[in-house]
Order: structure tokens, then C-alpha cells, then sequence
């Protein structure tokens, strides 16, 4: 863990592990001069929120031939006989299914693969079983989990402290495209600015291409992780943004036109969202 300085007498602790093939870092923000008691129950709940996620990551990853998401693509499990944690991410990937109209779909590749909702599903998780909390303690202002770029933030109520996002700009990583502040929610991004054409459109089983990258805030990373990828499938078509319950988000095309919408309704203005 390491200490970053702040302001208004606050600190940010940072522990960094790597899991889910990528790197999670859980941000605990913490007035000067913490008690000790405090310190060792903020350490013990980042423990517990990490390993959280390597638990997820054993039983859902695609890479680890023992993990139950490849036992049942190989036919050596049934779902019915899979751990509930199992049967949740299928229940909830089935309904995302449905609410992005087939834009997202864990079926793409014709077996059960949850990638593009468990990191999500999974974060959340942790937030809310161990790391919620701790703005519970005195002296505890705020708590973030980030996985790979997407994050979840919590803040105290009345605190001070306001999470400051930085979405990079796709044609160039050294620079932001936009900036949000933000005290309690999620932000994710999907795209192919970072690997390529990757993404399949599951109604057509083409490559998604129109969208370097699509960010999304929406009340879970769940949620955000989902209506992110389906943003990059959909392309330059925002129809599906009325219902889809997002916060706000802002898209990058191909031919490098930003889009952008809040509350359900596409934005023109140059203004922050």
C-alpha cells in the first residue's frame, strides 16, 4: 500500500494487486493522522475486497482450464450444479441480454462466456460486501475499487472529497477527452482503441468497428461494464439510450466524432458531463 497526499487534511491509500489478467487498485481516501484501530480495519477490508476478486477470478476466468466457466463449456459441469455465484452472473447476463436488445450477449462465441459483465459484476461485489463500509469509520472519507480503468466510487455523505475521472482520448492515451466528477457510481469503457477489433456484434457475428471507444456511468459497474459494450457494438445508432438507464456517456467514432448523452438524451454541448 502506498500514500498519495491530498487536500483538506485528507490522504489517499492505494493498494495495487493484479488479478483478472489486469491490474485492480482500491483507493481508500483517510484524514492525516488516522488512529491506529481504524488503519488495521480499512487494511483488513481492502484484503477482503481483493480477494473477492481473485475468488471471482478463479471461478469465472476463461484462462484457467479448472475455473467452472470452462467446465461448463467443455460439458464437465452442469449449471444447475455450478456454485449460486455461477447461476447469478448467467441469470443477470441473460437479462442483459434482453435489455440491450442483443447487443450484448455472453453467448458470442456459442458457450457461456461472461467477460463483458463478472469484472463489473465482481467489483461491485467487493465494494458493497467489504470496502462500503468503511465510511462508516470516523475519518474515512471515501473508497474506490478500479479494475483495469473501470472504477467504483463511494463517498461519504457531507464529506469534502469529489472523485475526479479522466477519459482518455483513444486517438492519443497521453490526453484526456473529458473529465467528470463524481461522489458515488460507476464509469466503464469498451472499445477497440486499446485492442483492436475485438469486439463481435452477437446479431450479426461481425466485427464491431464504428467506435474506438464508448464510456459509460451508470449506478453499477455492472451495468456500466454491459451498456459500455453494447455502445461500441451499436456504433453511431444511440436509439438505445432512452431506455437503457445509463447516467451519462460519450462515445469516440472511428472517424474520430464525439458524441455524447446524460439522462437519457444526447448532449451537443461542449460543457463537461
Amino acid at each position: 500500500m502506498s500514500a498519495l497526499a491530498g487536500r483538506h487534511g485528507l490522504r489517499r491509500d492505494v493498494t495495487v494487486d493484479e488479478v483478472m489478467g489486469t491490474r485492480a487498485s482500491v483507493h481508500v481516501i483517510v484524514r492525516e493522522g488516522l488512529p491506529s484501530l481504524v488503519s488495521l480495519d480499512v487494511d483488513d477490508a481492502v484484503a477482503r475486497a481483493l480477494a473477492s476478486l481473485h475468488d471471482a477470478d478463479r471461478r469465472f476466468s476463461t484462462y484457467r482450464d479448472a475455473s467452472e466457466v470452462r467446465r461448463l463449456a467443455r460439458g464437465e459441469l452442469a449449471l444447475d450444479d455450478a456454485h449460486p455465484d455461477v447461476r447469478e452472473v448467467e441469470a443477470a447476463c441473460r437479462a442483459a441480454l434482453r435489455t440491450t436488445a442483443g447487443r450484448f450477449s455472453a453467448w458470442w462465441r456459442g458457450w457461456f462466456d461472461p467477460t463483458g459483465y463478472v469484472k463489473g459484476w465482481a467489483v461491485d461485489r467487493a465494494m458493497d460486501a467489504h470496502l462500503a463500509d468503511l465510511l462508516d469509520l470516523e475519518g474515512v472519507a471515501a473508497v474506490g475499487l478500479n479494475v483495469g480503468g473501470d472504477l467504483c466510487v463511494r463517498t461519504r455523505p457531507g464529506s469534502s472529497w469529489t472523485w475526479t475521472v479522466g477519459v482518455a482520448d483513444p486517438r492519443d492515451r497521453g490526453r484526456t477527452v473529458a473529465r467528470l466528477r463524481l461522489a458515488d457510481g460507476a464509469v466503464a469503457t469498451s472499445g477497440t482503441a486499446e485492442r483492436g477489433a475485438h469486439l463481435v456484434d452477437p446479431r450479426t457475428g461481425g466485427r464491431a468497428r464504428g467506435v474506438l471507444s464508448a464510456t459509460v456511468v451508470a449506478d453499477t459497474l455492472a451495468d456500466a461494464d454491459v451498456w459500455a459494450t453494447a455502445a461500441a457494438v451499436a456504433g453511431d445508432d444511440l436509439t438505445w439510450v432512452r431506455d437503457a438507464g445509463t447516467r451519462s456517456g460519450l462515445l469516440v467514432g472511428a472517424d474520430g466524432r464525439t458524441r455524447r448523452w446524460a439522462g437519457g438524451v444526447e448532449v451537443t454541448t461542449d460543457a463537461g458531463w
